[in-house]
């Protein structure tokens, strides 16, 4: 097992060892069937010159036997090699290699000395030049196993230097010279081509090292991606629970609010709620893009209609800062090809990212026909990007550091959720910033041609604009939800508009209530209920059972296949937190009937 031992010093496994040993014994295959050929040549010659042949002939004989002989060990070693560990292989194979190059090195060079004692000095002259090619063509295809190719030449080379000093003349002392330097030369090279060998299968080693080290490392990312999301996906409901709860208990102080001097605190904080809301949006976004749970649904989008009910989410925000939010659009109607949820989160992401960067100024939004194309820009005057950094923007979690001065809240998600919407629907996007200046942002949806007579499509109830005021309702409301601070949240909220709020947090509960005489014009039920129930079962529960009842489902899971089939069904699912101007838009709407 020396050479087993040697490989190993170097760096070299045993498989890498199985591979050179593999290539080694081909080319011994190869060498015993073809040196009977070179063989039959001499012997025509010495019957032209009337010398012995049986030698020769035997010799001839021998090596087809031995050709036939070491094909059918070759094939149990192919087998032993599939079957067998690698260290097993290389025990009972190498020194049986190494044996059969030491009997071919024998026996090539023993044709010299078999040869009949023939005067012709050009004869044995060719048969050395003869010996000495077959022994440099071994140099190179032996040298991997160093073992190997060290007996085989030996091996042929001694018995061909025996020969020639048995045959010793003036004319044989020049080539004798000649074949001490050639077998040197030759030794030297298989040295060196021993050593690249060896290198090779070192660098194939590393190299697959690195591509399993990378294997492993990306599906440990994949993993730790499937993690995070499977995470936001089980813990979405109970995230939004609280920042739903917040939103409906500040819109009930603002609305019962008799202190003026708190009206703008209260606007700050039912504005940083509403930030709160859209970077968990964001956030949740991103995951379902990584996660592959976005399906899309390419269709045509009025755009100018679109961005009408985007621009209203940030009207009071810009008004508030004292900066300009402005929208520029050709008279005619607009109609673009695209997904239109992810067009708006798009837009939203865009908007509140230059808002959020601008300090004086303001912000434009501009609608650009660009032939076959609709350009779609976000200007603002904000601080700029420095181009350094500008090939990260768009990176998950980066912020450049300008915008960190400005605002520590973010975390870097809104323009990453951008150009993976963009991604998915196949549109060009991109930016253009000069740093201290501002920035603009662009997308390019491709242009409708056809008939403009269409209705717009939007995302249902996202067209709505919270009043300035809310004018006092009537009726009653039965809310299905199980978190006691939601339900107060939800009692708190819809009593400033004048409705009777009651809450159950099971099914039990519910018709109870219903039992008592209580009629509901509305049914709000949340989906994951502590009791174990659907959520949709109750609904529909208490539909069968107050059939001229308005309701939705309001839930906070956004990956749930029971909602997926509620609204495949037909009923309306609401996702927390709630706008408190969608929900009265809605209530409105359901008490009037």
């Amino acid at each position: 097992m020396i050479f087993s031992q040697d490989l190993q010093k170097d760096g070299i496994s045993s498989r890498a060892q199985i591979s050179m040993l593999d290539n080694t014994f081909l080319r011994l295959v190869f060498s015993f069937s073809a040196v009977p050929f070179v063989g039959i040549p001499f012997a025509i010659w010495l019957y032209l010159l009337d010398d012995e042949l049986g030698p020769t002939i035997a010799w001839i004989i021998f090596y087809l036997f031995c050709a036939v002989a070491i094909r059918i060990w070759h094939r149990h070693y192919l087998r032993d090699s599939q079957e067998h560990e690698a260290d097993a292989v290389l025990r009972r194979w190498l020194p049986r290699v190494n044996n059969i190059a030491f009997i071919h090195g024998l026996g090539i060079s023993s044709l010299y000395a078999i040869m009949p004692q023939t005067r012709n000095f050009d004869f044995f002259l060719l048969l050395n030049i003869s010996i000495a090619a077959i022994v440099a063509a071994n140099a190179t295809h032996l040298t991997p196993v160093i073992s190997t190719f060290t007996r085989f030449f030996f091996a042929s080379w001694g018995v061909l230097i025996f020969g020639m000093l048995w045959r010793l003349n003036d004319a044989m002392v020049i080539v004798l010279m000649l074949n001490l330097l050639y077998g040197f030369a030759i030794y030297r090279h298989a040295l060196t081509s021993h050593a690249f060998f060896i290198q090779q299968a070192r660098l194939e080693e590393q190299s697959s090292r690195l591509a399993e080290q990378f294997r492993q490392a990306k599906e440990e990312a994949e993993q730790a991606l499937l993690d995070k999301n499977q995470f936001l996906t089980t813990a979405s409901h109970d995230l939004r629970q609280p920042v739903h709860a917040m939103g409906f208990l500040i819109e009930a102080i603002i609305h019962k609010n008799q202190d003026d001097t708190l009206t703008p605190q209260l606007l700050d904080l039912q504005q940083s709620v509403r930030s709160v809301h859209l970077m968990f949006n964001s956030l949740l976004d991103l995951s379902k893009i990584e996660s592959g749970n976005v399906s899309i649904a390419t269709t045509r989008v009025d755009i100018g209609a679109l961005l009408n009910s985007v621009i209203a989410l940030f009207r009071e925000e810009a008004n508030s800062r004292s900066l300009t939010l402005r929208i520029w659009r050709p008279k005619r109607r607009i109609i673009v090809m695209g997904d239109p949820l992810l067009m708006r989160q798009s837009l939203i992401n865009l908007i509140q990212n230059a808002l959020r960067y601008t300090q004086q100024g303001g912000v434009l939004v501009a609608i650009r026909p660009r032939g076959a194309e609709c350009l779609t820009e976000v200007w603002d005057t904000g601080v700029g990007i420095a181009d350094e950094e500008k090939g990260k923007i768009f990176s998950p979690y980066y912020r450049p550091e300008l915008a960190w001065k400005i605002d520590s809240a973010g975390h870097g998600l809104g323009l990453a959720v951008v150009a993976r919407c963009a991604k998915l629907m196949k549109v060009r996007y991109g930016m253009h910033s000069v740093e201290g200046k501002g920035s603009r942002f662009w997308m390019r949806f491709t242009q409708y041609v056809g008939d403009e007579n269409m209705p717009e499509s939007l995302p249902a109830g996202e067209n709505t604009i919270a009043p300035a005021r809310y004018a006092p309702l009537r009726g009653s409301c039965l809310v299905v939800d199980d978190d006691p601070l939601v339900t107060s949240a939800w009692e708190s909220l819809m009593s400033t508009w004048g409705i009777t709020v009651r809450c159950a947090a099971s099914a039990g509960e519910a018709f109870a209530i219903i039992d008592e005489g209580f009629r509901p014009f509305a049914v709000l039920c949340d989906q994951r209920l502590r009791s174990g129930e659907s959520g949709f079962d109750v609904l529909k529960a208490l539909f069968e059972r107050l059939p001229e009842v308005s309701g939705a489902m309001v839930s906070g899971e956004f990956n749930s296949p029971t909602l997926q089939e509620a609204e495949e069904e037909g009923y309306l699912v609401l996702r927390k937190p709630l706008e408190p101007a969608k929900l009265y838009a809605l209530l409105t709407q359901w008490s009037t009937r």
